[in-house]
């Protein structure tokens, strides 16, 4: 991302969701990005994953500028090389995690392909659990159903969205080492919004936005050091 500013609405009621920020994402990496509410976090990661288009600035993936693609090229683009984590798992309650897995390549019109979807399972340690359906998952298994899913089209970038939030500490933290690992053992590049200290300290650097501006980064970070960063963003404020 070079220079990207976003805002919303005209005139008095202009709102700037993002103001300037120039950040990159190198290949292989875990970054975490934190701040207040409405600091500017899910705008970040949306304009990165080009869910959102900014109002200025440039925008790459993979080497390739978001920013002057048409609606049907960035779609293919999102679909192809960018993968999404949220929140919220997202799975289809009738599909086993197998299909669930193999769904974006079947929105795609193409014939998917077992190896990538029993290696996607394994990433995320559920080779055994292929053929059983959400329902007959726990919460921390769902959601790395949905990892499996975003890794099964071998994504330039994974973007995670506070991907622990539904889950307990312990589930949580089988998942983040799952992301952890992901990095380590396969170089996959990762962006997670989070709020949580602890999640952040599984990330190799941590940004820190405040007003849609980037404040400071923390690297290497731990849980103790980025919440003590935090307390003194809140002291300056």
């Amino acid at each position: 991302m070079n220079a990207v500013r976003r805002t919303y609405g005209r005139g008095d009621r202009t709102v700037t969701a993002l103001d300037g920020v120039t950040v990159d994402f190198p290949v292989g990496t875990f970054t975490a990005v934190m701040g207040p509410s409405g600091s500017g976090k899910s705008t970040l990661l949306q304009c990165a994953a080009g869910l959102d288009r900014p109002t200025s600035g440039r925008v790459a993936v993979g080497g390739i500028e978001l920013t002057g693609l048409s609606e049907t090229r960035l779609t293919l683009l999102r679909r192809d090389r960018i993968g999404f984590v949220f929140q919220s798992f997202n799975l289809m309650p009738s599909l086993t995690a197998a299909q669930n897995v193999a769904l974006p390549m079947r929105l795609a019109r193409r014939r998917p392909d077992r190896s990538l979807i029993d290696r996607a399972l394994a990433d995320v340690g559920l080779a055994d659990r292929a053929e059983h359906r959400p329902g007959q998952l726990s919460g921390g298994q769902q959601q790395r159903v949905a990892i499996a899913r975003a890794l099964a089209t071998r994504p330039a970038v994974l973007f995670a969205d506070e991907p622990t939030g539904a889950l307990d500490t312990a589930t949580g933290h089988d998942v983040l080492r799952i992301l952890r690992d992901l990095v380590d053992q396969r170089r996959q590049t990762i962006v997670m919004v989070t709020h949580d200290p602890v999640a952040a300290s599984f990330a190799d650097r941590v940004l820190f936005l405040a007003d849609g501006r980037l404040t400071s980064e923390l690297t290497a970070p731990t849980a103790e050091s980025v919440a003590a960063h935090m307390a003194r963003a809140v002291t300056r404020c």
